[in-house]
């Protein structure tokens, strides 16, 4: 029973989110040719003030 887990920033929509649960659902059922069922996903959103890349935060990209 695999369980992923997506780190992101936040401010994506709902339907964006959706999107990417199901597209990865699919992925690994279809990679590890198990039941959609069987696979857990998991977004964890951080504030864009709290996460960076090269050391500027996201919200003053």
């Amino acid at each position: 029973m695999p369980e992923i887990v997506v780190y992101a920033a936040e401010g994506r929509s709902l339907e964006q989110k959706k999107k990417l649960l199901k597209a990865v659902t699919a992925a690994v059922a279809d990679s590890f040719e198990i039941d959609a069922n069987s696979v857990t996903v998991s977004i964890v959103e951080t504030p864009k003030h709290l996460k960076s890349k090269g050391g500027v935060p996201f919200d003053e990209r």
